[in-house]
């Protein structure tokens, strides 16, 4: 009952000045339907923008780098006390080829936390159409595990994927690599590898990453036609890319296989270590806008509320001198304070939901994306939540200062100055 009558005269209070109150309430509105709108875009943007990275990036890539030889013949034949000076140190004659790769293909699979594996074949290669000669790689790839683990059809915007398995010697360019050599999907374009093999390839079709620099010098053909170019056996692979179920066991993981099959891991957190701190910035950028945004409502309710003190001196001491304790005053402050926050908060979500809603329809076509029709956005319950909880907060902090005064205030003082 006592809660009730609190409830009752906050909300009375409210009512009598209900342009003043309105204008607060409009304030935690506007902070909240920016946080919202704010948050869900920005972070759907960078959800974008990691699977642009992400998708195409084993959690651990497995393989064989070109290194220098630790020690040199003429090192190991002279004693420690002897200096040995060799210039002019070539690398060694190392094989990018995964030794036993089948084998380790098999522990692999037999690893719980193992997602699935992807083989690929490299191939460097330069493609001539007429006149016209690039530098580039072909990725032979196995597509079945391509397109399940890394969703490869995604990019693939024109042609058939399912064409590099029937047609023979066929290849998927990347789009810049096409549109700079003036292939179209049925034209026959000529490779040739680093070691002198020389092949004609049909255009099946176009890859799209959104890299510019990546799809112009990329290919993709099957694991076998890769073997092909290389003159290399069927067990013949130069990388292993691994998904896990739980990305952040990448950098342990990384380590554990480099020193079980003593090759070269490198895991996707140190891969691209540089993208994922500017996700990490922008995030940052947007939670520090949106708490801005609130802050400067919090003021405006609380230079409302310190307003409503003065001005309701009277009905302060007439509440005090009929038995209301300060805490009781304090209480219904308090509880105006926490009606402004609710009403307002409620509003925001719900026109932050529609703002983020009208974005996420509205048309997004671009050359570099060709998959993405519309603008992303995130609609995180999450944020939801939180942006109502942060909006009572602030109301709350907001109506703290105002209601101590208020429940300070001596009605003997008043009355009598009456």
């Amino acid at each position: 009952m006592r809660y009730q009558l609190i409830i009752n005269i906050s909300r009375t209070h409210l009512l009598s000045r209900i342009k003043q109150s309105l204008i607060a309430a409009l304030g935690v509105t506007f902070g909240i339907m920016m946080f919202i709108s704010l948050m869900s875009f920005m972070t759907g943007l960078n959800k974008m923008l990691d699977n642009l990275i992400l998708n195409r990036t084993p959690h651990v890539r497995l393989y064989n780098e070109i290194k220098s030889s630790e020690y040199q013949p003429a090192q190991l034949f002279y004693s420690e006390e002897t200096l040995v000076s060799i210039s002019s140190v070539k690398p060694r004659n190392s094989k990018k080829e995964l030794r036993n790769s089948l084998q380790m293909m098999e522990a692999l699979r037999q690893d719980p936390d193992v997602l699935g594996i992807a083989p690929k074949v490299g191939v460097q290669a330069i493609f001539m159409s007429g006149i016209t000669d690039i530098n580039g790689m072909i990725s032979g790839i196995d597509v079945e595990h391509e397109v399940r683990l890394f969703s490869f059809a995604d990019y693939v915007t024109y042609g058939n994927l399912e064409d590099l398995l029937t047609v023979s010697n066929s290849v998927i360019l990347g789009k810049g690599l096409a549109d700079m050599m003036l292939l179209k999907i049925g034209d026959m374009v000529q490779v040739i590898t680093s070691g002198g093999n020389r092949i004609n390839m049909k255009v099946v079709g176009y890859y799209q990453s959104g890299l510019a620099d990546f799809d112009k010098t990329q290919a993709f053909t099957s694991i076998k036609t890769a073997q092909k170019l290389l003159g290399a056996p069927n067990s013949f692979i130069t990388e292993l890319q691994v998904k896990l179920h739980d990305l952040n066991l990448a950098p342990a993981k990384a380590k554990q296989y480099a020193r079980m099959f003593n090759v070269d891991a490198v895991d996707i957190q140190t891969a691209n270590a540089q993208f994922e701190t500017g996700t990490s910035i922008r995030n940052l950028i947007s939670y520090a806008v949106s708490f801005t945004l609130l802050l400067v409502a919090g003021f405006g309710i609380y230079n409302i509320l310190n307003m409503l003190i003065y001005e309701k001196m009277d009905d302060i001491a007439i509440l005090k001198a009929t038995g209301f304790s300060g805490g009781d005053v304090r209480l219904i402050f308090i509880f105006q304070a926490m009606l402004i926050g609710l009403v307002g908060g409620v509003a925001g979500l719900i026109f932050g939901y529609l703002i983020s809603y009208g974005i996420s329809i509205a048309p997004f076509e671009t050359e570099a994306l060709p998959t993405i029709k519309t603008f992303p956005v995130n609609f995180n319950p999450l944020y939801y939540v939180s942006g109502i909880i942060f909006a009572l907060i602030t109301t709350f902090l907001a109506g703290l200062l105002p209601a101590n005064k208020a429940a300070r205030i001596d009605p003997v003082e008043i009355i009598r100055g009456k």
